[in-house]
């Protein structure tokens, strides 16, 4: 038995997904193990559609165990969220590969730029004297990668998808795991590009395309778009943040300087350019254009304003994942998952009974994502009451 990681949102699972994961079984994976972010995703909005709808997605295409990578970590930053899905993925006890989309395809030359981001001689004061100029944390990063290592390392942290791989890298490495990284090079458009016909279209022009009615069919799969197509027809999907924006903007207008700068993207003062945006905006675009610059990215802001709107807090997403939360499982997943009972350094939850045999930081965290789950119902086409995160079972193929 061959079982290779996966880290992904899925949102929702398409063509360039399922290429990973043929390439993936090509390198000789026997089974395969999806970290999945939950309702909402990394770019700080809510999934097009709930996760058990997408796990749904990824068991219909071939993956065999589906588990979720918690709020907290599924909303920060590339370090954040890799450190959550890494560790998740230590914890079974029994994953050998990571397999990760690239848009390199080099893993030795990850490796070697995962060494250097780590290096003392880069976080001793190389990348704060670059940052100091008044360039967000990624630009003061690659260039001092640049100075201190090479053109060839630092072109990698040019790339969304090779950084998070760099990230991926760096934390099997700290916590010494002995899973073994895999680069696949991505083909098609990069990461949340929309401008193409492409067959490998990105989830953006996907989502897009959904979103503005537009035929979107040839870009999914058949076993992910016939899950689409029940959630679409049941208007539990697409969800928009547009139906949340409301809302958003009246928990931001009353958090104050102090409650944000608890949020774990917060650093350098940032939640005072925050506070007096909110001020001024009435729609969320405003906020995010008005709280921008050179230093403070789009995306970054974005995190820090769904972090806030969810009450998530840096000291939530301390360390690891707590738990490991089971959303779907295959046939040939349950043997996955009766090793798991065995190698695992985590307790698994299948259901939300579990949870109360757990410490009270396990708890916390499973109340967070029971609060994102009942947000998220009010993002849908048909809003959906509360509860829905008690009541969902692991679906299972």
């Amino acid at each position: 038995m061959i079982v290779a990681g996966i880290v992904a949102e899925y949102n929702p699972f398409h063509h360039g997904h399922a290429y990973q994961l043929e390439q993936t079984k090509l390198a000789g994976a026997t089974h395969t193990v999806a970290v999945m972010s939950g309702n909402f995703v990394q770019r700080g909005e809510p999934a097009i559609a709930f996760k058990h709808a997408r796990a749904k997605m990824a068991l219909a295409n071939g993956v065999d165990l589906v588990v979720e990578l918690p709020a907290p970590w599924a909303g920060s930053a590339a370090m954040t969220f890799a450190r959550g899905a890494v560790s998740l993925l230590d914890a079974l006890g029994f994953v050998n590969l990571l397999s990760f989309g690239s848009e390199s395809g080099d893993t030795a030359l990850l490796q070697t730029a995962a060494k250097a981001v780590a290096s003392e001689q880069l976080n001793g004061g190389a990348i704060k004297a670059n940052t100091a100029q008044g360039i967000s944390f990624a630009a003061a990063r690659e260039a001092a990668v640049r100075e201190l290592f090479g053109h060839s390392v630092a072109d990698v942290l040019k790339n969304p998808n090779d950084t998070l791989a760099v990230e991926y890298i760096r934390t099997l490495n700290e916590i010494k795991s002995t899973i073994k990284p895999l680069a696949i090079k991505r083909i098609g458009v990069g990461h949340d590009q929309i401008d193409t016909a492409d067959a490998y279209a990105s989830a953006s022009q996907i989502r897009q395309r959904i979103a503005a009615g537009d035929d979107y069919e040839s870009l999914l799969p058949k076993a992910s778009l016939c899950v689409l197509k029940e959630e679409l027809a049941a208007g539990r999907a697409p969800a928009s943040y547009a139906r949340l924006e409301t809302a958003v903007l009246y928990a931001m207008r009353t958090i104050s300087a102090a409650d944000l700068a608890k949020a774990p993207d917060i650093s350098e003062g940032i939640e005072n350019r925050i506070a007096q945006a909110v001020q001024k905006a009435t729609t969320l675009e405003q906020l995010f254009a008005l709280a921008k610059t050179k230093r403070y990215t789009h995306a970054r802001i974005r995190r820090i304003v769904l972090q806030s709107f969810l009450g998530i807090e840096a000291k939530d997403c301390d360390g690891a994942p707590p738990y490991i939360r089971v959303l779907a499982v295959s046939n040939k997943g349950k043997e996955l998952l009766r090793l798991a009972r065995k190698t695992a350094t985590l307790p698994i939850v299948m259901k939300a009974a579990d949870v109360a045999k757990l410490d009270e930081r396990a708890k916390h965290i499973f109340a967070l994502e029971c609060c994102a789950a009942d947000i998220f119902a009010l993002s849908l086409p048909v809003p959906m009451p509360c509860g829905n995160e008690q009541k969902s079972n692991v679906i299972l193929n």
